[in-house]
């Protein structure tokens, strides 16, 4: 064994009668606090609780630098067979898209809060929940965990929490319907023109708010909850998502993306929601739209594939979340035998289904027409596990929260949709109104 590499000895307890809810909000005073949370929706297979990282180097600038930070740790493999679920530590983090593509100079624009494009750290702490079999195991280094401690995080765990009370101001919406009509309006131009197939184009809602973004969290989990929910707190700031999107999972030997193209809103009346089921599943603009990001994800799957092993899934999924429908496709692949998951990420993200096609021309016109960074926004959220397992989301329903002072905060998300050029920019706009009420109910 290299003495410089660090062994994750882990070594777990389970527990009874411990909800994610009540762990959580219990935890919530200890450092790095992040969650990957099966709110609702399916997968609905495992949850996450870490805390107590061990912090990321300065000066991190791009997906790659993750791999040698990767390296410098090892796992007992025969004590990590009792960890249930995929995640065996490691990497916990989030991914701004800012990041780019990697392998390409591309001039994006500075997001406007100054968010550093990578937060996280590495988990050797953390609990997880198996949903199917009903059970919470707390898992911890036996190489550094000292006991002190361990009766701490105990302590913290013994009695129930509940939520506490946020206040959020007015919500500010900084693009108009107007201009983000316009917008519309201009990328179809554009794609008539030939310049791309389709693009991705959001705009941005800002609030004040006071209390902690923990609880605000614990409310967005409910009124829009999905499979790839989560919470990370960092420095100067957190993250809180409840994103259905799946941009990667990989066990080791297969590799699947579930890109979500084509929405239609919820309805409290059956008949109305069967129509507006029905409607999305025979719309041929949003099964066109979600052809095209098919083809683009087999495209950046198929570079790093094992010949002949890309395919796809039913086409289309209809997927039914808390506020809207929408259309899905799975698309899989064997990967080489050289690539691993940081070679998987470097390939698909950011996710096709929230930049168009091309990726690059679309994400040229999104820098230009959007005119500001996006951050967190349609970044990914995840895990890379030490035993080279990986999964991440696709940051799309996900706030960003910073301090202001005085106990009080800001807090920011943007809600977009994809543009063809049979798009209407009425309709487009209001889609994206839908997408945002789980959000918007969330704090209202």
């Amino acid at each position: 064994m290299n003495p410089e590499i660090q062994t994750f000895e882990p070594f777990s307890m389970e527990y009874e009668d411990l909800s994610f809810e009540s762990a959580l909000l219990a935890l919530r005073n200890r450092r790095g606090l992040v969650a990957l949370d099966s709110a609702g929706g399916r997968p609905a297979d495992y949850s996450w609780i870490g805390f107590d990282p061990i912090d990321l180097p300065p000066g991190l600038t791009g997906i790659e630098d993750l791999r040698p930070l990767m390296a410098r740790y090892g796992l007992d493999q025969e004590k990590s067979s009792t960890i249930p679920g995929p995640f065996k530590g490691g990497f916990i983090g989030a991914l701004a898209y800012d990041l780019g593509v990697h392998g390409e100079d591309q001039d994006l624009p500075a997001e406007p809060w100054a968010m550093p494009e990578i937060v996280g750290g590495i988990y050797t702490t953390f609990l997880v929940f198996d949903h199917r079999a009903n059970k919470v195991t707390l898992v911890f280094d036996g190489n550094i965990r000292i006991e002190p401690d361990l009766k701490a995080i105990l302590k913290d765990l013994e009695f129930d929490r509940s939520p506490q009370e946020v206040a959020v101001g007015n919500l500010q919406r900084h693009t108009s319907s107007e201009e983000h009509q316009g917008r519309i309006e201009t990328s179809r131009e554009e794609i008539a023109a030939g310049e791309y197939y389709q693009v991705n184009l959001a705009h941005r809602f800002t609030a004040s708010m006071q209390g902690d973004p923990l609880d605000l969290y614990m409310k967005l989990r409910i009124s829009n909850s999905a499979p790839y929910c989560g919470f990370m707190a960092f420095e100067d700031g957190s993250l809180l998502s409840s994103s259905p999107e799946l941009l990667l999972s990989y066990n080791g030997e297969q590799v699947f993306t579930r890109p979500i193209k084509g929405t239609a809103a919820r309805f409290e009346d059956p008949e109305r929601d069967r129509q507006s089921r029905e409607s999305l599943l025979k719309s041929e603009k949003d099964r066109a739209e979600l052809a095209m990001i098919v083809d683009l994800e087999r495209n950046d799957l198929g570079r790093i594939a094992q010949t002949g092993s890309v395919r796809v899934d039913q086409f289309p999924e209809l997927e039914t979340y808390t506020r809207v429908h929408h259309l899905v496709a799975t698309v899989r692949a064997l990967p080489k035998p050289e690539i691993d998951a940081i070679d998987l990420l470097h390939a698909l993200f950011p996710g096709g289904s929230i930049t168009g096609a091309p990726k690059l021309a679309s994400m040229d016109a999104i820098a230009r027409l959007e005119g500001e960074g996006r951050g967190f926004f349609t970044g990914s959220l995840g895990f890379l596990s030490f035993d080279g397992s990986a999964c991440f989301n696709i940051m799309i329903r996900t706030a960003i929260w910073r301090p202001t002072g005085d106990g009080r905060g800001e807090i920011s998300f943007r809600v977009g949709g994809g543009i063809t050029h049979a798009s209407n920019a009425k309709e487009e706009d209001q889609e994206t109104l839908d997408k945002a009420a789980g959000l918007i109910d969330a704090w209202s």
